[in-house]
């Protein structure tokens, strides 16, 4: 009674196991590429949308300054504290570590004390700008999946811009304005991304919410995406499913979230003041202790991995496309034109694979690995095997009757013989056929 019992919840639990298998243990992560599943004609392959995981994105970015001797240290200098304005014996020198300040520290592990940070130079050319461009620079299209966040060592601002670029620097468009007037600095009225939404959420705006003074908890400054991903999921993001949906259908919304570079110009430094103090120059500077940007790369939903090698990062195409962004079919897969893959409909999505061009398809050529059906399986669409009945698996490699454990010395049967003269003669009128065929057209 035991055993039955138990056999009667092991095969329910296969059936359960064989149903969900194709849905990724969390909607909507789109996390996986293809996955088995079983049919009537056993087991063939489930193409769905898939992306990378969403990561640490400074790990993988190169950093330009400009003017490239914007640093300070060079010569050393002095400079004064941000608590104390007047307090100026602290001393930055690019040739002592302990006393360098240079751009790595914007990335490195914030968890030591003091702090580290990159510094500029001091404001001694006043009335000259103190301006200073900060590129960083992937080399690979990427999407961001969090807010932007950089932490200031110095106060914020009183001026900065915040641009993106889709074509690896070549051009720049704003993604936010930064000041503590926006009216005078940038002919803007203030506002916040609280005050957008759906229908306005690609607005660029000029915020006013980032650029107070030296007081501690007013370092950071944040470029929002959660805020404008929630327009569509949100508050707290639940309804992903609708996000998905207008990434999948707006493409300005989708290549709103998308850059290969970053640039942040700082225009003026943090004065406190209406007026700059002549005689102190040397407490306007910028710092930088920390930048966070968080994405995952583009693969146009036919990756999960994304390599970084030799300075590069490169997807890990499936669904036979090719490129770093999986951005075309591979050789002899151009049977239809290439299409990204779609998150729709949820969880899945829809792969959208490349399928073999017409002249690279062969009688037994299935499915993406060049897998050729046996036993007299027949390849369907170029994806999977329509087996005889006597056979299963995905090549119709295996006896039906295995699974079962009722195998026969005649269980082969349902399947024509390799090799049987039946179907050498079946094959050879085929030929016969088609070479009437293209001899002379009219006798058909």
């Amino acid at each position: 009674m035991y055993l039955s019992r138990f056999l009667s919840i092991h095969a329910l639990w296969v059936t359960v196991s064989s149903v969900m298998q194709p849905y990724p243990l969390v909607w909507g992560h789109y996390d996986v590429c293809k996955t088995q599943i079983y049919t009537e004609e056993g087991k063939v392959w489930d193409y769905m949308a898939c992306q990378p995981e969403s990561t640490d994105m400074t790990k993988y970015l190169k950093v330009k300054l400009d003017p490239p001797d914007i640093t300070c240290g060079d010569p050393p200098e002095s400079f004064c504290a941000m608590g104390n304005p007047y307090m100026c014996n602290n001393e930055c020198d690019a040739s002592t570590p302990e006393l360098a300040h240079p751009p790595e520290l914007m990335f490195d592990f914030e968890g030591r004390h003091p702090s580290t940070f990159w510094q500029s130079a001091t404001w001694k050319e006043y009335p000259k700008p103190l301006q200073v461009n900060i590129t960083l620079s992937w080399s690979k299209t990427i999407e961001l999946t969090d807010n932007i966040v950089i932490t200031f060592e110095s106060g914020r601002p009183d001026q900065m811009i915040l641009e993106k670029s889709l074509d690896y620097g070549r051009t720049w468009q704003p993604y936010q304005y930064y000041a503590t007037d926006c009216l005078d600095a940038f002919h803007m009225d203030p506002k916040s991304v609280k005050d957008l939404s759906q229908h306005t959420v690609l607005e660029i705006i000029c915020t006013e919410e980032y650029s107070t003074g030296y007081t501690t908890n007013s370092k950071i400054i944040h470029f929002e995406i959660k805020d404008r991903f929630a327009f569509f999921a949100g508050p707290r993001l639940r309804n992903m499913a609708s996000l998905y949906g207008q990434l999948d259908t707006t493409k300005k919304l989708r290549d709103f979230f998308t850059v290969t570079d970053l640039r942040i110009r700082l225009l003026r430094p943090a004065v406190g003041e209406i007026f700059v103090d002549e005689l102190h120059l040397a407490r306007y500077f910028y710092a930088i202790s920390d930048i966070k940007v968080r994405g995952r790369c583009k693969c146009n939903l036919h990756a999960t991995v994304c390599v970084y090698d030799n300075s590069k990062l490169t997807c890990e195409c499936e669904h036979n496309t090719t490129g770093p962004d999986c951005g075309k079919c591979k050789k002899n897969y151009q049977g239809r034109p290439w299409s990204p893959g779609s998150y729709l409909p949820i969880p899945k999505g829809t792969a959208n694979t490349c399928i073999p061009s017409i002249s690279s398809i062969g009688t037994n050529v299935c499915d993406n690995e060049l897998l050729h059906c046996q036993n007299g399986g027949t390849c369907h669409n170029n994806v999977r095997c329509l087996c005889p009945a006597a056979y299963t698996g995905i090549l119709c490699e295996k006896l039906r009757c295995e699974e079962a454990g009722s195998c026969s010395s005649d269980s082969s049967q349902g399947a024509p013989p390799q090799g049987s003269p039946a179907l050498l003669l079946l094959l050879l009128l085929l030929l016969l056929t088609a070479l009437l065929g293209t001899a002379n057209p009219l006798l058909f």
